[in-house]
């Protein structure tokens, strides 16, 4: 199966939880932060949203930060996954 988003919406695959700090301390599963960290794994087609003419500004494979709390998560094929409206990406990592 595949997702395909509709609309302004981008499905995401969140990168890999930092499992150790800088200084080298090994941090449990529970006391990860959730990363803000993605891959754009599939892009809707944009069009008329909500009366508002909306372009698609990222593409398959951009890595991107988005909003903490925002988006619903999935979980298809034993990956989980995040899908998003477009407005609640912050930027491209480039």
């Amino acid at each position: 199966m595949t997702l395909v988003p509709l609309g302004d919406r981008v499905v995401l695959k969140q990168v890999e939880a930092e499992e150790t700090t800088k200084s080298g301390i090994v941090l449990p599963g529970q006391a990860q932060e959730k990363p803000q960290q993605a891959e754009v794994v599939a892009v809707g087609p944009g069009g008329v949203v909500e009366g508002k003419e909306v372009k698609m500004e990222v593409a398959v494979g951009d890595k991107v930060i988005y909003s903490k709390y925002s988006g619903t998560e999935v979980k298809m094929d034993g990956t989980e996954y995040i899908i998003v409206k477009q407005n609640d990406i912050l930027a491209i990592v480039k």
